[in-house]
């Protein structure tokens, strides 16, 4: 009489195991990337109210050129400096530039930058910094 087997054998299983470890060596990373992404979302919209006061400012101060728009005139907030757990904010001559916090993540101290186009009205933003090489933004 012949008998039934059933189950997996020992080389199926290890075959098995060794593709699940390979789908997670290739997904570590990409997931990665990917949370830091999202974090880093964290910083961009944080720009907002400078944007906001830098648009406001051109729509009702005119001012005369760039170079007037600064951090903590002409209603826009001041500047904040970078530390262990604050993100550093600055705007100089229109440019709003955001700093990550310099923490132990791989985000510390990668940079967001706005930059107007003028101070005509509708205000076109380019988006620049060391955020666009790696990635993030």
């Amino acid at each position: 009489m012949k008998q039934l087997r059933n189950g997996f054998t020992l080389f199926e299983l290890m075959i098995v195991v060794a593709i699940i470890g390979l789908l997670a060596v290739v997904s570590l990373p990409i997931y990665q990337n990917y949370s830091d992404r999202v974090t880093f979302s964290e910083l961009i919209l944080a720009v907002t109210p400078r944007k906001a006061a830098i648009e406001r400012a051109i729509q009702t101060r005119s001012p005369a050129n760039l170079a007037s728009l600064t951090g903590g005139t002409l209603g826009i907030p001041a500047d904040i400096a970078v530390g262990a757990s604050v993100h550093g904010a600055t705007v100089t001559a229109g440019v709003i530039t955001m700093i990550w916090q310099t923490d132990s993540s791989n985000l510390g101290g990668i940079t967001y930058t706005l930059t107007p186009d003028g101070i005509t009205h509708p205000v076109q933003w380019t988006e620049g910094g060391t955020c666009v090489s790696n990635g993030y933004c």
